[in-house]
């Protein structure tokens, strides 16, 4: 009987089990059918940025994808750079990129570089003119677009097509030795310039660049194009699954074509749908432009969406993982709104922020009754309400106190809840006050509020009476200032994608991106050390910024407690 209700119970645990658990995407169901017909043993995915800019949010979903689907199988993830064009690629990027990879939590199985196989691709080209499956040719670049024909026309074979084996290796040589200058050869391969997909029209395999590379100097002159290179280093390193962007689909036929005529490991791709992502460009190109005419302060501005901008304006990686998380994986493009990671962040925080109070736009407040022989008093106030365990500070309450303007209103509208004349709110973890009379300058804005407090409501102290508002403060005395920028959207439109046609996307960038205020504090902030975005209560979250210096501190906004869109 015992044996007959376990087995009832793990059948009712395993239905269960079955109900929670989320439906395996395409590429799970690809790598399982793999795993499980034999075709692979293991896992072995790769990371491959050109190093010719700095990593955005895009990348970060296929971070978290390649490494993620890696480790889910118990395989592993190699970085490897694509740094075949020495004119754009460096040193700097290649750094930038495996710091934000670490950062985001993640540590690659090997580093390599697609120039550590110059050589073999080299050989495997010339392998390829002894097959009679590549030329050189020396038409002009306008040329060989003109004569690649149309969708709807085909192309028009090279007139140096059908050179002979002998003489492409030697020019093949050549090209390699330096002896013709950029852009007066290139070596294609040799498929059919009458094929319905565009990219069989004999591809360029390789260009002349006179320019020195960032690890290999001089040695070479000839660079290999990603079309020829990626497949074949893929290869060569033995990738299982090779997982790019949708936008590569078109070229995956060549991908498997050159695998095949060369006889190599069949690596294949699988591609899923990029990140697109509301009031967002993540063109290298614009982005590129946006850092070079001063549009924003560097690759690191908290409004670009590169991963060093990011974490700047204060996400955490677990927030940035959680996004992708959430995004999933699909097969058509689609617009992710940018709440959504701005949700990720918050939901984030909330649980491990700490909290303080800061005004952005002061107000005096008086309180006429306060004792004349009592300088201060001390509330308690708790680090995090979310987390028991940050435990408490404390905050000086004096006479003299600053609130937000706009936490005070003359004549208010219906639902106002909070300080108006005659009108009675809570100071956060301190007393009721009531408003008795306002001072204003010779312009009419107000310059003080005065109030008398009941000294029988202090929490925990006295008699608890409840008040429909709550607002926050610090004190006159001893509120220390420091620099607050308020991040907003950069540009205004939401589907950067979808401007029209000749529109300049600088267009859209939104003058209310920044704004810069001077906001006070209490001076328990300035000695946090969390190393994460704190909240300034009612207010958002923000992040000590690397501009701070000890005369001045600077913090970033990184996210309001709720979404403004």
């Amino acid at each position: 009987m015992q044996d007959n209700k376990y087995a009832k119970l793990m059948e009712e645990v395993k239905k269960e089990e079955v109900v929670e658990a989320r439906p395996l995407n395409f590429l799970e169901e690809i790598i399982e059918n793999d795993l499980s017909s034999g075709r692979h043993t293991s896992v072995l995915t790769r990371f491959p940025p050109e190093p010719n800019g700095y990593l955005h949010i895009g990348h970060a979903k296929s971070i978290c994808l390649n490494f993620g689907l890696a480790k889910q199988y118990g395989g592993k993830t190699n970085l490897r750079f694509d740094d075949t064009n020495p004119v754009k690629e460096d040193t700097e990027y290649v750094d930038s990129i495996k710091n934000d990879i670490q950062w985001l939590g993640f540590q690659w199985a090997n580093e390599f570089y697609a120039s550590d196989y110059f050589e073999q691709l080299y050989e495997w080209a010339v392998q390829m003119i002894k097959n009679g499956l590549a030329y050189v040719d020396d038409q002009t670049q306008e040329e060989i677009r003109a004569g690649r024909g149309t969708v709807q026309t085909p192309g028009t074979n090279s007139p140096y097509r059908d050179r002979s084996v002998e003489e492409n290796l030697d020019l093949f040589e050549r090209m390699k030795n330096g002896e013709f200058p950029d852009g007066s050869r290139v070596l294609r391969a040799k498929i059919d310039m009458a094929h319905p997909n565009m990219m069989f029209r004999d591809p360029l395999m390789y260009r002349i660049i006179h320019a020195d590379h960032h690890r290999t100097g001089s040695k070479w002159c000839i660079y290999p194009m990603y079309d020829y290179a990626h497949g074949q280093c893929d290869s060569i390193e033995n990738i299982t699954h090779s997982i790019c962007t949708l936008e590569f689909d078109v070229h995956r036929p060549l991908y498997d074509w050159f695998i095949e005529k060369l006889n190599i490991f069949p690596s294949h791709q699988y591609e899923f749908a990029r990140l697109n992502l509301t009031y967002t460009v993540m063109s290298k190109r614009k982005l590129l432009e946006l850092v070079r005419n001063n549009f924003v302060s560097g690759w690191d501005d908290p409004r670009m969406p590169t991963i060093c901008g990011l974490r700047r304006r204060g996400y955490t990686p677990e927030s940035i993982r959680a996004f992708a998380e959430k995004v999933g994986v699909a097969k058509r493009d689609n617009m992710i709104d940018l709440s959504l990671l701005e949700w990720c962040l918050r939901d984030d925080l909330n649980k491990r922020s700490n909290r303080y109070m800061a005004v952005l736009n002061p107000v005096k407040l008086v309180i006429d009754n306060w004792p004349a022989d009592v300088e201060s008093e001390i509330c308690t106030a708790p680090k995090n309400q979310e987390n028991p365990d940050a435990g408490t500070r404390e905050i000086a309450f004096t006479k003299e106190l600053y609130i937000e303007r706009e936490d005070f209103m003359e004549e208010p509208p219906k639902k106002f809840f909070r300080l108006r004349p005659g009108g009675e709110v809570r100071l956060k973890y301190s007393y009721i006050v009531k408003c008795e009379s306002v001072v204003k300058d010779e312009n009419g804005e107000i310059t003080e509020i005065h109030c008398t407090y009941d000294p029988t409501t202090k929490p925990g102290n006295g008699t608890w009476r409840s008040v429909k508002g709550t607002i926050h403060w610090v004190s006159a005395q001893h509120a220390k200032k420091v620099e607050a920028r308020i991040y907003d959207r950069l540009f205004t439109e939401a589907d950067m994608g979808g401007i029209p046609e000749g529109k300049d996307y600088k267009a859209y960038l939104n003058p209310e991106s920044l704004v810069v205020k001077e906001a006070l504090v209490e001076p328990a902030l300035l000695e946090d050390n969390s190393g994460i975005a704190v909240q300034f209560e009612r207010n958002g979250y923000y992040i000590k910024d690397a501009d701070s210096t000890p005369e001045k501190l600077v913090f970033n906004k990184a996210t309001g407690l709720k979404s403004s869109f």
